[in-house]
Formats: structure tokens, C-alpha cells, sequence
């Protein structure tokens, strides 16, 4: 066993060596697709901005539903910053059909989840085949299920395809030209040619958003038919009031990050404009969340105040205009400052960010009987 494990450390090394002695046999894939669902949050047009320019990405792939129940709440908002940032739209629904009039219901469900995401008509709708429902099925009845529900799409005015793994192909159902997920690269390269893409990682990371991505590179331009790409920066306006909840855009999920807002927002006692207003955030200051909600028109962010009280700050509107950045990188924000604005006392900052203006005032070695100025730099914490 040692032996084998000496051997196999001097194999490594040496295709370690050959990597860097021979970079045009194993260069990476294009990363030229990449997708996205709630696992990964809202992703803002600077997210899918710095994709495009840094790494190659060319196309979203968005998760938009999945059976006949579930929608997925990121899919319109990810879907319009995607649009912004000048990408390809193509969407996805995760399959659980099991019969043929399974799979036309969950195309029904599919489309209308697509068409209310925003994604236009022409592009890409795939099903996403790889559960235990269909692991369960013959290679017949999948290979038939599949078909009705590219029919039913197809019929919509979306174009469809086939994901699924590797080793489903073939054996679990037929795949004529299909998106096919292999990892990893050095052992699936040069296998998938003849399909339309190939996903090679599921761990991909991208600097500024959040989790991992599966990306995929693209050989023909089926993900990126019947499109023309104009990117622009996020404009929309908020409406005045917000819309009506409904099932599909009122959710929520556990997402940490740094905000930063652009413009000056309401902190409130909870996620809505109908709640109290507690203070602001301006332009310049940061906050720190542990939880993402989407209450009908708007996106909200949850956080712990130095009290120990959830407050709540919108990031924007769903689907529209974002109201600052955002960050995964929680960490490097560690110490909090606040400049102070004319009007500001000790009692108004110490009560924004939840603590005593007896501690406020110690923190800056001051007492609350001294006097602050505008443009002063407070410690928080």
C-alpha cells in the first residue's frame, strides 16, 4: 500500500510537469456557458458583466422550473441582469415526469414559468434529465417522455435539447445532439464534439458571485441562435408600488454577502415597504446579510443589528433595477464605518445600527455630550 501510494504521488508529479511543459495538449475547455438557479442567488449585471469580459462567458443557461409545482424565484430577475450584461438567454426545467403525459404537463408548467421569467421566445429550453425518477424508468419510456415534452416546448415557439450525464447516453434513452454533463475535462475531452455542449464542471468559481457554476463549452451556436445581445446598464425604474405576491415571487433563501448600496435605501423592521422605516443606508457604507427574500415587486436583504434585531434593506427590484452591489466576500468586511451627515447626533446613528450612543460615543473615545461634525468618520464596531 505504501508503495502504491509513493508510485501514484510520482505519477501525479509528473503530469503536473507535463502540464506545464506541454500547455497546447491540455488546455481548459471554453467556459462559454454557464448556469445558474437559486442555488447560486441573484446574480446582479455586474456578476454576469465580469463573466463575460474576465472569463469568456457567453451564455446563461437559467433554471426556470422544475415538475408541475416549483418555479424558480431567481429565474426572472437572473434572467433580465444576464440580458443587461449583453449575454445568451436559454433556460432549463428539471425533469420528474415519468409518463409521456407527465412530461407534456411539466412542458406546459415549463413554458408558462419561461414566458413569465422573461425568456424570449426562439431561445432554448432544455430539460434537465438526471432523477431518480427517470433512473427508475426503461431506456423506451424515457426516450419517449423526453420527446413529448421537447414537442410540447418546441410547439411554445422555444427550441429544446437534452440534459443529462454521460453515462445516460445510450443506456437510459436516446440522445441524438444533446447538452451533456462528463467531468472531469482530462478524461471527457474531445468526447461530446458532436453534441451541441458540454458541461465539464459543476465547480467553477467566479470572483464576486456566489457558490459554484456549472459551465459548459459550446460547439455550434444552438444556445446562441435567434439572438442579438445588447448589452446596457440597469435602468429600470421602481414602480411606485409594489405588485401583488404571488407563489412564484414570494420566496426567500439563505444567502450571505456584503451589500453596497448606489443609492440611498430604507432600513426596515421587516421585508416590505409597509413596514417601519428605521433609518437609511447611503452610498458608500455597506451591509452584511444572511438572508435573500423576494416579497412580489421587490428583492430584500436580512440582517442582525448590533442589537441583536432583524432589519432589512431592499437590493432592488425583482427582475429590474438593482439598487447597489453585491459580494459573497462576507469576510473582508469585518469593521464597520459611518460618516456623519449634517442633522446627525449620537442617539440617530447609535439608533440605525442598533447599539447605545453610550457605546457609540466610547467607541470613538468621545462622550454623548461631544460635539460630531459632518464628514466625521465614525467607528461602529
Amino acid at each position: 500500500m505504501k508503495f502504491k501510494t509513493k508510485l501514484i504521488t510520482l505519477v501525479v508529479a509528473f503530469l503536473a510537469a507535463i502540464s506545464f511543459a506541454l500547455p497546447s495538449q491540455v488546455n481548459a475547455a471554453n467556459t462559454d456557458m454557464v448556469d445558474t438557479s437559486n442555488h447560486n442567488g441573484l446574480m446582479t449585471y455586474d456578476n454576469y458583466y465580469d463573466m463575460l469580459v474576465h472569463y469568456g462567458v457567453k451564455a446563461v443557461v437559467q433554471k426556470v422550473s422544475e415538475g408541475t409545482t416549483y418555479v424558480d424565484p431567481t429565474a426572472k430577475y437572473n434572467l433580465a441582469s444576464a440580458k443587461q450584461a449583453g449575454l445568451y438567454l436559454n433556460g432549463y426545467h428539471f425533469a420528474r415526469y415519468t409518463t409521456v403525459e407527465g412530461a407534456r404537463a411539466e412542458a406546459r408548467f415549463a413554458v408558462a414559468a419561461a414566458q413569465s421569467a422573461g425568456l424570449p421566445i426562439g431561445a432554448v429550453l432544455a430539460t434537465d434529465v438526471e432523477a431518480s425518477e427517470q433512473a427508475n424508468n426503461s431506456y423506451a419510456a424515457n426516450t419517449a417522455n423526453n420527446k413529448a415534452f421537447m414537442e410540447v416546448v418546441q410547439a411554445a415557439g422555444y427550441r429544446s435539447t437534452i440534459y443529462t450525464m454521460g453515462s445516460w447516453v445510450g443506456t437510459k434513452m436516446f440522445v441524438d445532439k444533446g447538452w451533456i454533463a462528463d467531468y472531469p475535462y482530462n478524461t471527457s475531452r474531445d468526447r461530446y464534439t458532436s453534441h451541441h455542449a458540454w458541461q465539464f464542471r459543476s465547480d467553477q468559481q467566479f470572483a464576486g458571485s456566489y457558490g459554484n457554476f456549472d459551465v459548459s463549452q459550446l460547439y455550434d451556436d444552438f444556445f446562441t441562435a435567434n439572438q442579438t445581445p445588447s448589452p446596457s446598464a440597469p435602468v429600470t425604474p421602481a414602480p411606485s408600488q409594489p405588485a401583488k405576491s404571488n407563489a412564484a415571487s414570494d420566496t426567500d433563501y439563505a444567502q450571505t454577502g456584503v451589500f453596497k448600496p448606489s443609492t440611498t435605501v430604507n432600513i426596515r423592521t421587516g421585508a416590505g415597504t409597509g413596514y417601519a422605516s428605521v433609518g437609511s443606508y447611503a452610498p458608500g457604507e455597506s451591509v452584511i446579510y444572511d438572508h435573500v427574500y423576494i416579497r412580489g415587486t421587490y428583492v430584500w436583504a436580512r440582517y442582525i443589528s448590533y442589537s441583536g434585531r432583524y432589519h432589512y434593506v431592499a437590493l432592488g427590484v425583482n427582475g429590474g433595477e438593482s439598487y447597489g452591489s453585491r459580494s459573497s466576500n462576507a469576510q473582508t468586511y469585518s469593521r464597520t464605518y459611518y460618516t456623519v451627515r449634517s442633522g446627525d447626533s449620537f442617539w440617530s446613528i447609535a439608533s440605525k445600527y442598533g447599539i447605545s450612543m453610550y457605546t457609540l460615543a466610547a467607541n470613538n473615545g468621545k462622550s454623548i455630550y461631544s460635539v460630531i461634525l459632518p464628514g466625521e468618520r465614525l467607528y461602529i464596531r
